[in-house]
């Protein structure tokens, strides 16, 4: 009886492990890609990355750093570049949050909604 139990609490385990490590990218339906659609092309903080990494050591100097992260800039590097294609809370107001999925998911399993 004791071997019968401790193989079900094993059985029981692995397949909690498998799956709370293989179904987290299926959780959030919030955003779905379209694999025609390609990776966002962020062309100016590729532009802005490879200037700063032409720098000497050390480089670019304070006033410069703090210039492009004065006019709005995400960081000292990319500065404002391509911030209009970037995913933040400003522009994905629209987006589903996790808290709702999970409230949904709970309301349809217990027949609140």
């Amino acid at each position: 009886m004791k071997n019968f139990v401790r193989t079900i609490v094993i059985v029981f385990t692995c397949a909690f492990i498998f799956l709370t490590n293989a179904v987290p990218a299926f959780a959030i339906e919030s955003y779905q890609s379209n694999a025609r659609e390609g990776e966002t092309q962020l062309l100016e903080t590729q532009k802005l990355t490879d200037e700063v990494s032409r720098y000497a050591p050390g480089g670019p100097n304070l006033e410069q750093t703090q210039e492009r992260t004065s006019q709005g800039g995400l960081n000292e590097v990319q500065g404002t570049a391509d911030i209009d294609q970037m995913k933040r809370p400003e522009n994905s107001t629209e987006a589903v949050s996790v808290e709702d999925e999970i409230n949904n998911l709970l309301g349809k399993v217990t027949g609140k909604k």
